[in-house]
């Protein structure tokens, strides 16, 4: 079967494909068009995120291919990976390989390999085929499991059965491609994927904290989440973390108002967590930085969210209560709070307050005759309190309100 790349792809990457092919043939290698492309341009779906494979050094290759074509190469020594870029669109370029897992969850031991061992070596059947790049074959796709058949059953399929013992982060790849291409996950995968749950247990903080982020970032991230609830998935990394239709209300919500992003979403996904499995799933992900912030400020928020249900509160208040927090974790609980007092605080907050600044500095008020030190900084706290609180607004008044505050405060 040969597909016809020059009817779905850009004129320049069908051209550069071409030049690529030739150029492997004439180094003695074999070059191939891998992995997602493959399978939407089956699917007819829009893709430039382009892979190849070489039956070759790919860094060598690369090198020589940047030499003829002039291109932009980095390289990556490391994994024997280079990343092509020409024009508007980047290219990567590995080597073929084979692998082995020393045990459940550890990265891979690679070795150099033929290309039908780098196919077996993937994730499930629609992502295991290739295209043939050299000039007497170009188009030609290799399917050596069934991949095609499996586009037109629309089944998910892993490749062999120790898969998700391997690499258990495969359990989220499977939900976030089934959700993506309105696919289903076939039932002997399923099967394995649930036996193979707490193999989740082998994965680092850090790679499962990237595949939560990568299923945030999908068009609708609440359907791959909640997929993952229904299979165990959540309950694996923490007892407490689960999605329901309220919280798939509140993800549309926050696309529907323009503030939705990864860091919303799991926000949104940590609102109902009381501290201490905050703390704990902080921990299990390795969190560090702001996601750690935004995890954690949501259940201090909620601890203090109380505060801003008093009409009566000044803006002032609520800015100071507020500031302290990520605005991520701020907007989430905009999303999800029941009070219609506290969200319209919250909603000031995020769309006014936050910006309001002063426009004396420092050195202005050392040239007013405020000395360096604590009480310059209670001076220009009071006077953002002041501006918070409508109660100064042009830079005159700011002066007027320090030269009172001075008076008053010998």
């Amino acid at each position: 079967m040969k597909l016809e790349i020059e009817k779905q792809l850009p004129q320049e990457i069908v051209l550069f494909l071409r030049t690529a092919g030739d150029k492997a043939v004439e180094n003695g290698y074999k070059l191939y068009l891998v992995g997602g492309t493959v399978r939407d341009l089956l699917l007819k779906r829009p893709s430039l995120d382009i892979d190849l494979v070489l039956e070759g050094n790919a860094i060598k290759f690369a090198r020589q291919l940047t030499a003829g074509t002039g291109g932009k190469l980095t390289i990556h020594q490391q994994f024997g990976t280079a990343n092509f870029r020409q024009g508007e669109f980047t290219i990567d370029i590995v080597t073929a390989r084979s692998e082995t897992y020393a045990h459940p969850g550890a990265l891979p031991t690679v070795q150099p390999a033929k290309i039908k061992d780098d196919l077996s070596r993937r994730d499930f059947s629609v992502n295991a085929m290739a295209v043939d790049l050299s000039p007497a074959t170009f188009g030609q796709l290799l399917d050596f499991h069934g991949g095609t058949t499996d586009l037109d059953k629309k089944l998910i399929r892993i490749l062999h059965k120790k898969s998700f013992n391997d690499d258990a982060t495969r359990i989220f790849r499977a939900i976030r491609f089934e959700q993506r291409l309105g696919f289903n996950i076939e039932d002997g995968t399923e099967r394995l994927l649930r036996k193979n749950i707490a193999m989740l247990n082998t994965i680092s903080g850090d790679r499962l904290r990237n595949e939560l982020e990568l299923l945030s970032m999908e068009e609708r991230p609440e359907k791959a989440l909640a997929r993952a609830d229904g299979l165990g998935v959540l309950r694996q990394i923490n007892s407490s973390l689960k999605i329901n239709q309220w919280l798939a209300d509140r993800f549309a919500e926050a696309r529907r108002r323009h503030i939705s992003s990864p860091a919303v979403y799991f926000a949104l996904l940590s609102y109902d967590l009381s501290r201490d499995n905050a703390e704990a799933i902080s921990e299990r992900l390795n969190l560090s930085g702001d996601w750690k912030r935004i995890v954690l400020g949501v259940a201090k928020i909620n601890d203090g969210i109380h505060k801003l249900a008093d009409p009566a509160i000044s803006p002032s208040t609520v800015y100071r209560f507020l500031k302290r927090y990520p605005v991520e974790a701020v907007s989430a609980c905009f999303l999800s709070n029941e009070s219609q007092i506290v969200c319209s605080q919250i909603e000031r907050y995020l769309k006014e307050l936050q910006y309001i600044q002063i426009r004396l500095n420092g050195d202005e008020l050392k040239r007013m005759g405020v000395e360096t030190g604590p009480r310059l900084g209670r001076i220009l706290k009071a006077l953002q309190d002041a501006k918070l609180d409508g109660l100064v607004r042009t830079r005159e008044d700011e002066r007027a309100f320090v030269q009172q505050w001075l008076q008053t405060h010998q």
